[in-house]
C-alpha cells in the first residue's frame, strides 16, 4: 500500500505531555467528568476485549460478481483522467481513495530522537509489541502532542481487499501516531438535500468497494477520519501517562473555570454596590 501525502499548513504543537481527551470540546456551560474504578488498570486488557462493539466488525457491503466489477471498473475508468482501477488477475483491483482527516484532538507522537520515532522511520514501519508500549508509557517525557492541520486530505493506494481497520492502521503509521486505533473511525460522507450526512463504516467494510460502486463523484461518496465517538469514554484504550496527564487537563480547566466564575460574580456584586449607593439617602 502506498500513500500520497497533501498537507495544508503545518502542525500545531500541543504543551501537553500527551493527548486524546479534553473536556473543552466545546464552549458549553455545563461540563460532564468521568472518573475510573481503582480495579480498572488490573482489567484493562480485559476489558478491551469486551468492550469491543460487535457491530463494527459485522456488516460490510455485499461482493459484486466479477462481470459487475469489470463493467464498473470501465466505467469509472472512463470519468477519470487519472488514478483509475486496475482490475488484477486474480479478480481483486486496485485504485485510489482519498480520506480527510477532521480530527478536533491532538494525537501524540514519538519525540525527536525518541525510541519510538526511530522505530516508525528506520526503513519500515512496525507495529509496536507490548513490551515495547510498556517501555514507551514509562517514557512518557519522549512523546509529544501534535493537532494535525485542520480537513487535510491522504490519497491511499489500496486494493480491494483492504478493510476500514486496515486502512485507519495506515493513516495512523504515517504520521507515527501512537495512540490506539480504537480512538479512530473511518465515516462515510454523502450529501442530501445540501446536508452533509455521516456513517461510521464497520472495521470489515472495504472501502475502494464502496468507491467502485459510488464513483469517483467526492459528491456521492467521500472518506472522512474522525475520532470514534461511541458515546461512552474507552478508557481502557488510553495509557497510564495518558490518563494522569488528563487529570492534569481537567485540573487547569476547573481552575480557569472557578477564576471564570468569580470574576463574573465580582462583576455583579460590583453593580449592585454602585446601584445600592446612588439609591442611598
Amino acid at each position: 500500500m502506498t500513500v500520497n501525502t497533501v498537507l495544508t499548513p503545518s502542525m500545531t504543537s500541543s504543551n501537553s505531555m500527551s493527548s486524546g481527551y479534553s473536556s473543552l470540546d466545546d464552549e458549553s456551560e455545563e461540563f460532564t467528568f468521568f472518573t475510573a474504578k481503582t480495579s480498572f488498570f488490573h482489567k484493562a486488557k480485559h476489558a478491551a476485549k469486551q468492550n469491543e462493539p460487535k457491530e463494527e466488525e459485522q456488516g460490510g457491503t455485499k461482493d459484486l460478481s466479477q462481470e459487475e466489477v469489470w463493467k464498473r471498473i470501465e466505467e469509472y475508468n472512463a470519468q477519470v483522467s487519472e488514478n483509475g482501477m486496475k482490475l488484477a488477475s486474480d479478480g481483486s483491483y486496485t485504485g485510489f481513495i482519498k480520506v480527510h482527516l477532521r480530527l478536533s484532538r491532538p494525537v501524540t507522537v514519538p519525540a525527536a530522537g525518541s525510541e519510538a520515532a526511530s522505530r516508525q522511520t528506520g526503513g519500515r514501519s512496525r507495529a509496536l509489541s507490548e513490551d515495547q508500549e510498556a517501555a514507551d508509557c514509562d517514557h512518557a517525557e519522549k512523546r509529544t502532542s501534535f493537532y494535525l492541520p485542520c480537513d487535510c486530505v491522504k490519497h491511499l493506494h489500496i486494493t480491494s481487499l483492504i478493510t476500514t481497520r486496515e486502512v485507519i492502521q495506515s493513516l495512523l503509521k504515517k504520521f507515527m501516531v501512537l495512540d490506539n486505533p480504537r480512538k479512530f473511525a473511518l465515516y462515510r460522507q454523502t450529501h442530501r438535500d445540501g446536508q452533509a450526512l455521516f456513517q461510521k463504516l464497520p472495521l470489515s467494510e472495504r472501502p475502494l468497494l464502496l468507491r467502485l460502486i459510488a464513483g469517483p463523484d467526492a459528491e456521492q461518496l467521500s472518506f472522512v477520519l474522525k475520532e470514534n465517538e461511541t458515546g461512552e469514554v474507552e478508557w481502557h484504550a488510553f495509557s497510564v501517562p495518558e490518563l494522569q496527564n488528563f487529570l492534569v487537563i481537567l485540573g487547569k480547566e476547573e481552575t480557569e473555570r472557578v477564576r471564570a466564575v468569580k470574576q463574573k460574580y465580582a462583576f455583579y456584586r460590583q453593580k449592585l454596590q454602585q446601584a445600592l449607593q446612588r439609591h442611598d439617602p
